[in-house]
């Protein structure tokens, strides 16, 4: 079993400075951070598709209006045709990471045919690619003042309308964004 680490189950919160587009404003939760690097889903990029589309694609329909017209998420740019489900405990889904007591990633069917029948967990969300960071990478660009780190909140990742996710997660810190300098002092 992986030794968790003082990342795993934190949000990522892009600083204003920066740029590089995938990642500008964005907030990204930390499922698995470690010696191999560091690997999070993205919880406020919205795709072009709905949670019925990826179903359909699936060979999987729903009759739930609320399942159908589900948002799906960009997780980030490393492998875009994967699936990931972010999900509060609960269920024995097939392969179900526990990022912390109360939430839980998992790439399997079964949830999703369980979402569709209107059986899955009590909140989940899907989205589409994850990003990723080599060993070490992450810890510079956090050196680098790319990024603030908070701990995971439910109540953010499954309720917090997405356009509010960015600042809602710097005020878990009491953080107001657009009050920050764009560069970092370093004694």
């Amino acid at each position: 079993m992986a030794v968790a680490t003082p990342l795993s189950n934190q949000l990522l919160i892009a600083m204003p400075s920066l740029r590089d587009p995938t990642f500008a404003r964005g907030v990204a939760l930390l499922c698995q951070h470690g010696e191999d690097g560091a690997m999070g889903l993205m919880i406020n990029r919205l795709s072009e598709y709905r949670l019925g589309d990826v179903l359909a694609q699936m060979n999987l329909q729903s009759n739930l209006s609320e399942v159908v017209d589900a948002p799906v998420l960009i997780g980030g740019p490393v492998q875009p045709e994967r699936g990931f489900v972010l999900h509060t405990a609960g269920g024995a889904w097939e392969s179900s990471f526990a990022i912390s007591e109360q939430i839980s990633v998992t790439t399997s069917r079964d949830i999703l045919i369980a979402i569709a029948a209107g059986n899955g967990p009590r909140h989940a969300l899907v989205a589409l690619g994850y990003s990723g960071w080599s060993p070490g990478q992450l810890e510079q660009e956090l050196v680098d003042n790319h990024w603030l780190t908070a701990p995971a909140d439910e109540g953010l990742l499954f309720e917090t309308p997405l356009d509010e996710r960015w600042q809602a997660a710097a005020h878990l810190l009491g953080v107001n964004l657009s009050q920050l300098a764009s560069h970092a002092g370093h004694a």
